[in-house]
């Protein structure tokens, strides 16, 4: 199930908290690489998590997993740093906390979850009842967090931000370049990370706690609920991990925070069951969430002429998004949600002042505006909702 190799380090590519990109030679090639094949090379990226595995230097040898290079998977491009076999990390230092993530997988870590009997907010954990109006944006895709914190900033830049990450895709939040880049910018307050993904300035068992902690600890304004990156599909009505969308604003609803389900949306996705508006949206929305969803939905037509013509991917115009998802929308009505139109204007302006990439599906603003301007619309709707004055 896992295909390994050893290799040796060349060169340092690139640091961010909790992880290092670099080179490496393998010692064997990749399977099945027919000579002349560029992903036959013997030197390949590879990723080390390094509060997991350590930190590589050049000529240390590692144990790596190539198998999503094997596959030929497009997910993340890079090899996985297992083990430092001759310079293993030291052992962490005595101290409290017994949250195992990633539990009973060779990379199972140990953390101090904020909801942790031996956790100094324990106490506020275990007594805090809800999230008192809190509104919770909950995205499909994590490539809609920048997105919706752009549309949050656009109107509320002093708005405190957290971000909580799921396991429904990457567990470590050291493989987000993007939430890196944000927290870099100043853009995002704190990050959680709950069920089995870790990494976040708080850890916690599950997104309930996840929630409460962020309000109640980290003080945020707003919340932005999504799993991390690469999400999983496969093509069935319930099987992709974006699914849970529906339980997450589920979790904020039960809390009484204000679920505001962001729109997957697409005009140049060559998928049918993704354009318009996705059915993985629609899916969770209509068969998984519970009744009473904010649902942002954003006008095109309220963009300005000039706003209009920077975004290259519309495809007759702004107008054709709106005739492509107006059979879509009375469904998500009978399910018991409220739609809520949310203008434009601005919002392309925010997107583009963006600290770091938008992309989607590898797909950036000029070629699918209508994927990144939903998320923003949902952080737009999010910003009117801040609780404090």
């Amino acid at each position: 199930m896992i295909h390994w190799r050893r290799a040796t380090v060349r060169t340092v590519l690139s640091d961010r908290p909790g992880a290092r990109e670099v080179t490496v030679d393998l010692h064997t090639p990749l399977p099945g690489r027919a000579e002349g094949d560029p992903q036959g090379s013997p030197s390949v990226r590879a990723l080390a998590y390094t509060e997991l595995v350590g930190t590589p230097e050049p000529g240390d040898d590692v144990l790596l997993n190539v198998s999503a290079l094997a596959r030929r998977l497009g997910t993340g491009g890079f090899a996985l740093v297992t083990a430092i076999p001759e310079r293993l990390p030291a052992d962490p230092p005595p101290g409290p906390g017994h949250l195992v993530k990633d539990r009973y997988s060779p990379s199972q870590t140990m953390v101090l979850g904020v909801d942790d009997q031996e956790s100094p907010h324990h106490d506020t954990l275990a007594t805090a009842s809800g999230i008192e109006g809190t509104p919770v944006v909950v995205a499909d895709l994590h490539s809609a967090l920048p997105a919706v914190i752009a549309g949050v900033r656009a109107d509320r830049p002093d708005a405190r931000i957290a971000y909580v990450m799921t396991d429904g895709a990457a567990l470590p939040l050291a493989f987000s370049q993007a939430v890196d880049g944000l927290v870099r910018a100043d853009r995002l307050h704190t990050t959680v990370t709950v069920g089995q993904a870790h990494g976040g300035d708080y850890e916690a068992v599950t997104v309930h706690t996840g929630l409460l902690a962020a309000v109640h600890v980290a003080r945020a304004d707003v919340v932005v609920v999504s799993q991390g990156p690469g999400n999983l599909g496969t093509g069935t009505p319930y099987g992709f991990s974006g699914l849970v969308v529906g339980d997450h604003l589920a979790a904020a609803e039960l809390l009484g925070g204000t679920p505001i389900a962001a729109l997957r949306m697409s005009q140049a996705d060559a998928r049918s069951r993704h354009r318009g508006i996705s059915h993985h949206t629609l899916t969770a929305l209509e068969k998984v969430a519970r009744v009473g969803c904010v649902v942002p939905v954003p006008l095109p037509d309220t963009l300005t002429d000039a706003e209009a013509a920077v975004a290259q991917g519309w495809e007759s115009g702004p107008a054709a998004v709106t005739a492509e998802t107006a059979a879509q929308l009375p469904g998500l009505v009978e399910a018991g949600h409220t739609l809520v139109d949310v203008r434009l204007e601005g919002l392309l302006e925010a997107l583009e002042a963006s600290p770091v990439r938008l992309s989607t599906m590898g797909r950036g603003l000029a070629q699918d505006p209508i994927a990144f301007l939903a998320a923003a619309a949902a952080g737009r709707c999010a910003a009117s909702r801040i609780v404090r004055g």
